[in-house]
């Protein structure tokens, strides 16, 4: 079995984990600034959001710092599982302030106050928008590239944030051109249920990771890992299964090798193969093979020169893919 883990990643992640913490902060004090100066419900249910922003980029914080730490005897797969319930929390949270958002803002159309100074708001909230659509992005990039799955739920939030305020822009604009109040609320109530949505989907991806839902991404990768280092004796693949563990997988699987190979020619090689494939798979991991003799059923596809035992002619090798590297095969083969 061949383990690889990442430090310099580890110091990435953590980097825009505070990076969102600082900011997050600073954009949700615009905001209510915004709405203080204004009254509007519509810049009030932008700062709900942003509320959750801030409780979510510190809960980010402690969550990538401990899902950077090693195995231990009672987390032998490490800890990255914790990133999944950081988006699951953050999801929840987004699904809360839809809900107080929607209550506020059907007050606000019950019992109707004018905002005011809505020029000076806009301006406020634009600006507040801008430093989100880089937060965002930033959080999306590094999230990706370095396998986060809390970093990027909350870029994704944090981009949903920026059109939630290009709405409320929108909302305050149209109450500065038309005098109509109740437009300010009902955006409100549309950005509530925007946000519900975002917040379902959320927890819908990050249940998926906790209940290690196939990833047709992350299979498609591993595929191309195990084509390009390929070589003699590696016969077949099959019943590959992946167990995400935040940017940690790991792998097993079935490995078909020549039945007439020895103990200590089967350990060389299959180590050597876990190795490349390790080093050239997008994540960090570990690969963990259960040796199957060939049983001379996969001559017309083994490669293998001078083959002792071979019964039927070579005719050509299959290439790895997602249903053949996935798929249970029969006990006779």
């Amino acid at each position: 079995m061949v383990t690889t883990s990442s430090t310099h990643s580890d110091k990435i992640r953590n980097k825009a984990a505070w990076v969102s913490a600082i900011a997050s902060f600073l954009i949700f004090a615009m905001k209510v600034v915004a709405y203080r100066m204004t009254g509007s419900a519509a810049v009030l249910s932008d700062a709900l959001e942003s509320i959750v922003n801030v409780i979510a980029s510190l809960v980010a914080l402690y969550v990538i710092w401990f899902s950077a730490q090693p195995a231990d005897r009672e987390h032998p797969y490490g800890h990255g599982k914790a990133e999944y319930f950081s988006a699951a929390f953050e999801g929840g949270l987004i699904f809360f302030a839809a809900i107080l958002i929607i209550y506020e803002s059907v007050k606000a159309l019950l019992f109707p106050r004018p905002p005011q100074q809505l020029e000076i708001g806009i301006a406020i909230v634009s600006g507040a928008a801008f430093l989100n659509l880089l937060l965002g992005l930033y959080l999306k990039r590094v999230g990706k590239a370095h396998h986060s799955d809390a970093l990027q739920a909350s870029g994704a939030h944090v981009l949903s944030d920026v059109i939630t305020t290009a709405g409320v822009i929108v909302g305050l604009g149209l109450v500065l051109l038309t005098d109509i109040q109740w437009l300010d609320p009902v955006i409100a109530i549309l950005i509530g249920v925007q946000l519900g949505y975002s917040g379902y989907k959320i927890v819908r991806e990050s249940m998926g990771g906790l209940l290690d839902e196939i990833s047709e991404d992350s299979l498609n990768d591993l595929c191309k890992a195990l084509e390009a280092n390929r070589r003699p004796g590696v016969i077949d693949i099959h019943e590959l299964r992946i167990m995400r563990n935040g940017r940690f997988h790991h792998v097993d699987a079935h490995l078909v090798v020549p039945e007439y190979w020895d103990v200590a020619k089967v350990h060389s090689e299959s180590q050597d193969f876990e190795q490349a494939v390790v080093r050239d798979y997008v994540f960090d991991g570990e690969l963990a093979f259960h040796v199957d003799p060939c049983k001379k059923s996969y001559c017309p596809e083994c490669d293998m020169p001078d083959c002792p035992i071979r019964l039927q002619p070579y005719q050509g090798r299959h290439p790895f893919t997602v249903k053949s590297l996935t798929e249970e095969v029969p006990a006779s083969n």
